[in-house]
């Protein structure tokens, strides 16, 4: 069972594809309303971590529970009405239609009217309405008709961040959310990612190579490091735990908070 205040938690997940395992009897929790970071060195696991929690592959074995609710065997369709909304590295958009088109379609896919194409256009009212209060909200009102392919890259981002936000989940899984990205874009992303998670009192689980955003933003770290937990805590934590100097930076410079 969870406590109140826990939204997510692993028990023992793991993952195998073949003879590697990915990830290897993971426990973690994550408290409702934070900002928790999952940091690691590249095949650390993170990314299949995520993909266990959205439901876009089977664990090995273990469970996958939120909100007290076992969900391990739940396909991404389902997470995905449970309040559980996933980005990917690489983004995920649909390029020649609009920002708001983009955005009214992941709000319509939610609502149960996808594919209700001879529906008279007021009955779509709720999505309209709901896409243009996310375009402004992500920062891209004055984009609202422009194409998503002809975006910058930092644009698409936002963009790709309105679609998890259009049918409004309780949780949002942001992996590398700034990938990409020219450095003087990724501070407004951040910032924005703040914004929504404290006004809309949601929990952001985020993976990010940053090292610098992800001290600066979290509540909490988790350190990943071949599969397996290394190391949790807040930010100061992780800063002063020499395991984690050592096993995730090689031990050439400190981290600050």
């Amino acid at each position: 069972m969870t406590t109140p205040d826990i939204i997510f938690q692993t028990i023992n997940l793991r993952k195998e594809f073949g003879a590697l395992v990915a990830v290897d009897n993971v426990n973690m929790k994550v408290r409702a309303n934070s900002l928790h970071a999952i940091i690691g060195p590249n095949g650390a696991g993170k990314t299949t971590f995520f993909n266990l929690l959205s439901g876009n592959i089977e664990p090995t074995g273990g469970q996958v529970i939120f909100k007290g609710r076992d969900i391990t065997h739940q396909p991404v369709h389902r997470t995905i009405h449970f309040g559980i909304g996933r980005s990917f590295q690489i983004t995920n958009i649909f390029p020649n239609l609009t920002v708001l088109e983009n955005i009214r379609l992941a709000a319509q896919a939610m609502g149960g009217d996808n594919f209700k194409f001879w529906y008279a256009a007021s009955h779509f009212k709720k999505y309209e309405q709901r896409a243009w209060d996310v375009t402004e909200k992500v920062g891209l009102k004055d984009r609202a008709h422009t194409a998503a392919k002809t975006l910058p890259h930092g644009d698409q981002r936002k963009l790709e961040l309105g679609m998890i936000l259009a049918p409004d989940p309780e949780v949002l899984l942001l992996d590398e959310p700034t990938a990409g990205m020219a450095s003087e874009q990724v501070p407004e992303l951040i910032a924005l990612i703040q914004e929504i998670q404290k006004a809309g009192n949601k929990t952001v689980l985020l993976v990010e190579h940053n090292m610098n955003v992800v001290m600066r933003v979290s509540d909490a770290i988790t350190v990943m490091h071949q599969g397996q937990v290394l190391a949790e805590g807040t930010p100061a934590d992780i800063a002063a735990n020499k395991e984690v100097q050592t096993a995730y930076l090689g031990g050439l410079y400190e981290l600050n908070v």
